[in-house]
């Protein structure tokens, strides 16, 4: 007896991240269970899920390559389920990597509509690395004092919002020999060949400034680092590189996980008015005030809450009621 039907939802034959592909599957001797309604699992269910799957993916890449509009109207729908194959099917990641769209601080839209061999087109031939940042959503990440030195470069950074893409980036790590790297870490390096030892020399010469914030704000941060990422903003926060980033240390709290207790790295722009003003303080109160509002609009800026909002706000009316009149008249 051939061509009986089986079963309507078989999910033997392709991967989780498919499931929103529908057909047929039309083929002969299938093992069957003793009740004949469950596939049995044996070498040939295998390579037929293996094919099948490769035959979709293979589709979706002739979609991609074309200039209509469909693939951008299926990476709408499916983008964040697709994503989930990268993280699942070690196999078939580089196809994956392939069909992945993102927003990205070159088109200055939030439309995931740029692939990662669009970002590689346009990166410099001294670009050894494909820059990305996590974010809450595009508004916070297009606004992140963490592009600014990038943006001054014209060094194009991928805006990650979706809920599983702090998994992606960990299951990609790296695309056609190009190593994804956060620009909200802490060990940042640019193409121009910075290195360790200049942000060495940096924090030495302002030493005695960053000890001083380091000692007020002990409790709060785990280091003072004078920063090479900011152009306009005083400070931004950033994670050490074996720390969970702030997006997805976020998401595990919320779900009721257990996470470590960790400390971000506060980077200041000694550059800034109002760090320069801090630099400048003699009232000891009046700097640790100070201190405690450049980290929480830090904190802010990078999209966390912060833990005590009453004390800040009594902070920045205080120091909103300090402020002379005259100092600010011309």
């Amino acid at each position: 007896m051939q061509r009986v039907f089986i079963m309507d939802e078989a999910e033997q034959f392709l991967p989780l991240y498919l499931r929103f592909v529908k057909g047929i599957v039309d083929s002969s001797d299938l093992p069957l269970n003793v009740s004949r309604e469950l596939l049995q699992q044996n070498p040939e269910l295998i390579s037929m899920r293996s094919a099948l799957t490769r035959r979709v993916l293979d589709l979706l890449g002739k979609m991609a390559s074309g200039d209509s509009d469909d693939y951008r109207t299926f990476w709408r729908e499916f983008g964040q389920v697709l994503k989930e194959g990268v993280v699942e099917d070690r196999a078939n990641k580089d196809k994956l990597a392939k069909l992945l769209r993102f927003a990205s601080t070159h088109s200055g839209k939030d439309a995931q509509d740029q692939s990662l061999q669009d970002y590689l087109g346009r990166a410099g031939p001294d670009q050894d690395k494909i820059y990305y940042l996590l974010a809450e959503n595009y508004a916070t990440a297009v606004a992140s004092p963490h592009l600014e030195q990038l943006r001054e470069r014209g060094i194009e950074v991928l805006l990650l919002t979706d809920r599983i893409d702090p998994w992606l980036v960990d299951g990609l790590a790296e695309f056609e020999g190009k190593a994804l790297v956060d620009v909200a870490r802490s060990a940042l390096e640019l193409p121009d060949g910075e290195d360790a030892a200049s942000q060495e020399e940096m924090n030495i010469e302002h030493k005695s400034l960053l000890d001083k914030i380091a000692k007020v704000l002990s409790d709060r941060v785990d280091a003072v680092n004078v920063s090479r990422r900011l152009v306009d903003s005083p400070a931004c926060v950033v994670a050490a590189d074996d720390d969970l980033n702030p997006q997805l240390r976020r998401m595990l709290e919320a779900s009721g996980q257990a996470i470590p207790q960790s400390k971000p790295i506060l980077e200041i722009n000694v550059k800034h008015p109002l760090v320069t003003r801090l630099m400048a303080e003699p009232d000891a109160a009046r700097f640790g005030d100070l201190s405690h509002i450049v980290l929480d609009h830090a904190l802010l800026a990078e999209g966390s809450q912060l833990d005590n909002p009453a004390e800040y706000v009594q902070r920045m009316n205080k120091l909103l009621l300090d402020i002379d009149p005259g100092a600010t008249s011309e």
